[in-house]
């Protein structure tokens, strides 16, 4: 298996991509490989996949007598990679949010987006997806990255996040001081968050949900930084981290409720 492919469980691997800024600065992108209950295989997100990769993924899906059956791109502005997915498994159904619809016309997308409940519902059997309230899902600036559609793999216990919660992982020789890797919101959420009264509100209740829901979760695999997996993990569990990350949002949140209410 390439190097790049991590196996988080006996049905949720992860692939660790390449994303450069101006060509140049490589921030990373992921996207990850989920064996559903009926046995076939689904893609959480793009990236771009060498030849090698995609024959151990398509290799993988065949030694498990299975079918990769759907892409769901999960990230409103994660759109790079969303052509050279589709080209690699042509036969896989391709779901994309409105904003990826509208960006790429011509591919051959599914009627329902990613952030439609109504997919939620197809594949409740396998996951529980949730996207933050009181911010904008895409938003009309640009470089505001902070919502995503977050996918909850159930029986693996592993979280597939986008932007939305940013996992740090700093130099090993911070490490070794003892200076440890942190889980944040992304800093874009003063930004995101509604200019209305009630959006801070709607976003801690969401937000405090989600802690609720990563009770079960051992596993988290963030874009642009890395997978923490519970067998390498030497810190908080993942409920205790994200908790954290919110506890770390309140100042922020609490100057959006004196501004708007």
């Amino acid at each position: 298996m390439h190097k790049s492919i991590i196996q988080v469980s006996e049905d949720f691997w992860n692939i660790r991509g390449s994303f450069r800024i101006g060509g140049v600065v490589d921030i990373g992108t992921q996207a990850s490989l989920v064996r559903l209950a009926n046995g076939n295989f689904l893609f959480l997100d793009s990236c771009r996949l060498d030849d090698r990769q995609a024959a151990d993924l398509e290799r993988l899906a065949a030694e498990c007598g299975g079918d990769i059956e759907a892409i769901l791109n999960l990230h409103p502005f994660h759109t790079v990679h969303v052509t050279s997915m589709h080209e690699r498994f042509p036969r896989a159904r391709l779901h994309g949010t409105s904003r990826h619809r509208q960006r790429f016309p011509d591919l051959p997308w599914e009627t329902l987006c990613t952030e439609d409940p109504k997919l939620h519902k197809k594949y409740a059997g396998d996951f529980t997806f949730t996207i933050p309230d009181g911010v904008d899902f895409i938003s009309s600036n640009d470089n505001i990255h902070f919502s995503s559609v977050l996918a909850l793999h159930r029986s693996s216990g592993t979280l597939h996040v986008d932007d939305t919660l940013m996992y740090i992982v700093l130099p090993r020789v911070l490490r070794l001081v003892g200076v440890k890797d942190t889980l944040g919101f992304h800093p874009t959420l003063s930004m995101a968050l509604q200019k209305r009264p009630g959006a801070a509100a709607e976003f801690r209740r969401w937000a405090e949900q989600l802690v609720e829901d990563c009770g079960e979760v051992r596993n988290l695999c963030a874009a642009h930084s890395a997978a923490l997996l519970g067998r390498d993990n030497r810190g908080a569990p993942i409920q205790a981290r994200v908790a954290k990350a919110l506890q770390k949002c309140r100042i922020r949140l609490r100057a959006h409720e004196r501004r708007y209410g």
